[in-house]
Order: C-alpha cells, then structure tokens, then sequence
C-alpha cells in the first residue's frame, strides 16, 4: 500500500482507448502513457481515458502520479491534510507508547528505589526478571500485527494496553522474586503488539518519504518516557511508606492506573483506517487512499503500479524467506542492545559514578530530553533528502565513541562517561526509527510489510534478553563489560548496514540493467503488483 530507466516504446493506433481504473490510471502493463493533444476526460468520481495519438510520455511515475493528483483532486492542499493527518494521529498514538516504554522501563528506576532489597533479591535474579519480559514479547509479535490486520486498530491497541496496565499495577503488589518474575512474563506478552502494530498501522496512512518523520516523533516518546520516568520515579519515591508501601511499590501502581485510564479513553482517539476515518472529508478520504495505492513507483515505466493489499499465506511466506529482513534485524541488534541498555541501566549508571539515586534519577532527564530533539531534527533531514544510510552511520559512529568513553573513563572521570552517555543517546535514539522505517520502505505488500516488520521487531527485541544481562550488579561502577559488549554490537551494526547498502545498491542496479534489455516488456500491472518490492519497477532506498 505504502511507496530512472525508460521503458522502451509501443507502436499503438491512434485514438484507442487506455484500460484506466476509477482514478483514470492505466491498468495496463502492454498500455503505456501515452501524450496526446487532445486530452478527454469524464468526471473525476468516474473514469477517465485519454486519446493516443503519437509519441510516448518519458516522465517518471511520481511526476506523473503528482500531476494526475492535482487534476484528480483539485481542491486537496497536501500540506494541510498532512497536518490534519499528523494532529489525529500521532499524538495519541505517542501517549501510548511513552506509557508503554515507562511501563516496561521503570523496573530500572524502582530498582535504585530499593526494589531487589526489599524482595531480597539474590545473585542475577533481578537480571533475569529484565530477561523473560524479552522471550514473550518477541514471541508475541508476529501473531499480533496478523491480528491488528483482521481487526480494528481502535478496538486492538487500547485493549492489549488495558491487559499491560492491570499488569503492572499488579507488579506494585508483589512480595517475591517470583512475584515479579510472573508478573514481567505477563507484561511482555500484553506489551507485545504495540509497537509493531503502531509501526506497521503508520504506513496505512504516511507514504514512503513521510514515514521517518513520523516515526520518530512517535518513538520520542520513548525519550520522554525515559526523562518522564527519572521525574516520576524521583517523586514518587517520596511516597515510601504511605498505605505501608514502598516506593518502588507506588512507582508501578501509580503508573498502572494511569495506563488504564489512557488505554479506556485510547478506544475513542485511535483511528482505524483512512477509508472510515470521521475526521477526514470524503474527498480527503480518497486522496489519501490513492496517494497510498500508488506510493513506490518510481521509475519510468509508463504505468502506476498498485500496491497489493491481498490477504494470502504466500506472503507470509515471502516475508520469512526475505534476505534483507534478516540482515535488518542484525542492524536491530546494533541499535536495540544499546537502547534497552541505556532504558534499563542508565539510571544505575548514573549511580555508580558517586550520585545519590534521587540525584541519578534527575540526571537521566536533559540525556533524553536531548535524544529527543536529535531523533525528530534527523528524521525530518531524512524524509527531506530521501536517505536513510548516511544518518545511520552517524548514529552508529556516534554510540561507539560514546561506549569508548563509558568502558574507556569509568574508572577515573565520572564526568567523561556521563559525555559518553550523551553522545550515545544522541545516536541510539535517531536511530531507531531510521531503521524500522528503512524496513517498512524496502518491503511491498501490506500483508509481507506486517509480517515483516513483525519479524524485525519480534526477533529484534530478543536483543533486550541480552541487554538485560550484560550490566551486571557485581561490575559496578565501572560496568565494563556492559560497555564492552555495546561496542561489540554497534560493530555488528555497521556491519549489517554495509551489507545492506551493497545488496540495495547491487538490487537496485540490476533491474535497471533489466528493464533496459526490455525483459519485463510484457508484464501485465496485476502481475507487477503481486511481485512486490521484487518488482523491477520497486527502487529500493538507501
């Protein structure tokens, strides 16, 4: 649904009709565009067809497209119905899951509040109650975006948020290790569907060039919640002994509660699709659904090739056996071990270089306050300029000297690793919504798109089991082997991000070559729509 060679000329009578769909598109693959003088049109809500007379149209699909939109719908302002798309969607959207990652993250802020000693935690037990909250909610997340694809985004999101927030509130009422770790199972199986269905549920609204924007003023939230939870927690643990509590103990009731309330509210906010969207006029209901229909056509091949929305195991199939998902998710790994490390340690961290912990829990704020700011400026850069790689690599570059200066400083300058971890949340959170969206750019197909991204993310988010267990309680301060193991994996993400430049570049080039030697000449446009980002009309980005 979601997103230069010239395509060699057909000799075709004069005044012979093109097969158009509603929108006056050509169907067509053995029809192509054709310039005319004479130009007949119908109404716009019905069909047009255009007179072939001489000479074929050598203008590339997206100007064609641009312009058929103008002609098409005349009294649309793409600036403002993308703002009027942004202000119904995101925000909401952004709310969930800044109380999604606060939910799954506070463990780390509860834990300075005295959490492993008031349950008599021993050995890498707290450790391993990080660890299981990875196993479900990786396993969970490929089922779930096929569910969010049956059913109502409003009626799925909201709901797994209401079973994550009866969770966690729960999680304030344990006595025991054993407690928490059932109670952490349980949240990664309600957490699970969140992000990968908000990630894929974006791309049924935003084209290819607009996705990274988004994408990260959504993850932001993520850096909030990670500033919003140092400020919560520091206040909340003032509420130690209230109802014979503890602070920790109020810090995952409070925010709980709250994550039901939202979630309850959440049922009349979420939007479902832009075919039933109420705030959307009826005109703007079609625009963005053909806008959509036609986004990732981007070579001159003389026809707009419809994405493929079918339902069909076949894709499912195709999404499993894609190279380029699974070297993605080895540049995951280099993003996503860093990020549950930073979201679940940074505050002990911060601890260990002589901060008491309601000071450590304040010095979290301005890093991701910063994170923020960086991850929307570079998502908007990256739209702009239609790249994805080179930001990347600045990020990655920027987190392996930030982990330099952490494994290199712990020891003898608290200041240079608090740099450090400036300079590491400065590259990790841009990052990550650079590459899920790189992703969700690079595959075609709604349905391979859901399972695929689902697959990233699922599998991914395994990287959070390793996380969980590098930062071990014995190591502190210095934590170098925590710091030690992050530069090993942003390595392995540069090293992916390689392999992926090379493959889309190779890809890229070769269906150039082919369309050249007019191999795919008699392709019919169904058939095109149905061979995906495989089709040799589907430029890859990089």
């Amino acid at each position: 649904m979601k997103k230069d060679v010239e395509d060699s000329a057909l000799e075709l009578p004069t005044e012979e009709f093109i097969s158009t769909d509603k929108y006056g598109i050509s169907t067509d693959k053995n029809t192509p565009d054709v310039s005319s003088e004479e130009h007949i049109t119908e109404s716009k809500d019905v069909q047009s067809q255009e007179v072939i007379e001489k000479g074929v149209m050598e203008t590339s699909i997206v100007e064609r497209a641009n312009r058929t939109a103008e002609e098409l719908f005349p009294n649309i302002n793409k600036k403002k119905l993308l703002l009027k798309l942004d202000l119904n969607i995101i925000p909401i959207l952004a709310i969930l899951y800044l109380l999604s990652f606060l939910d799954r993250g506070n463990v780390g802020n509860a834990n300075i509040e005295g959490l492993s000693v008031d349950l008599n935690l021993k050995g890498n037990e707290y450790n391993m109650c990080l660890t299981v909250f990875f196993f479900t909610y990786s396993a969970f997340e490929v089922p779930s975006n096929m569910i969010l694809k049956k059913l109502r985004p409003s009626i799925w999101l909201p709901a797994i948020m209401v079973c994550w927030g009866v969770v966690m509130t729960l999680m304030g009422l344990v006595k025991n290790y054993h407690g928490l770790l059932v109670c952490r199972i349980f949240l990664g199986f309600t957490e699970a569907g969140l992000y990968p269905g908000v990630t894929y549920y974006l791309t049924l609204w935003y084209c290819r060039s607009e996705i990274q924007f988004r994408q990260a003023m959504f993850f932001s939230a993520a850096s909030v919640a990670g500033a919003f939870s140092g400020l919560l927690a520091f206040a909340i643990g003032k509420m130690r002994g209230v109802a014979g509590l503890y602070g920790w103990q109020w810090i995952f009731i409070l925010e709980g509660i709250a994550t039901v309330v939202v979630a309850l509210v959440a049922f009349f906010f979420v939007h479902d699709f832009p075919e039933t969207a109420r705030f959307l006029t009826e005109e703007e209901r079609e625009y963005v659904m053909w806008r959509l229909k036609y986004d990732g056509n981007e070579a001159n091949s003389g026809e707009l090739v419809e994405q493929n929305d079918a339902r069909d195991w076949k894709y499912v199939r195709a999404a499993f056996t894609d190279i380029q998902v699974y070297v993605h998710i080895l540049l995951y790994f280099g993003i996503v071990v860093p990020l549950y490390g930073i979201s679940l340690f940074l505050p002990s961290i911060i601890n260990g270089l002589g901060f008491t912990s309601a000071i450590a829990q304040l010095l979290t704020i301005p890093i991701y306050a910063v994170a923020a700011i960086a991850s929307v400026t570079q998502a908007w850069f990256s739209d702009r300029y239609g790249k994805r790689s080179p930001f990347v690599v600045v990020n990655l570059l920027l987190m392996l000297l930030g982990y330099l200066l952490a494994y290199n400083l712990s020891h003898s300058s608290p200041p240079g690793v608090y740099v450090g971890c400036y300079l590491i949340a400065l590259g990790l959170y841009p990052a990550f919504p650079a590459i899920v969206s790189w992703m969700a750019n690079n595959v075609a197909g709604t349905y391979k798109r859901a399972v695929a991204m689902a697959l990233q993310i699922g599998i991914g988010n395994l990287a959070g089991a390793i996380a969980s267990n590098i930062y071990r309680s014995k190591d502190k301060p210095e934590y170098r082997l925590g710091h030690g193991m992050e530069i090993m994996f942003v390595c392995i993400g540069l090293a992916a991000l390689g392999v992926l430049n090379y493959g889309y570049h190779s890809a890229n080039k070769k269906k150039a070559e082919k369309l050249a030697a007019g191999v795919y000449d008699n392709i019919s446009g169904k058939e095109l729509s149905e061979m995906g980002d495989r089709s040799p009309y589907f430029k890859y980005r990089h």
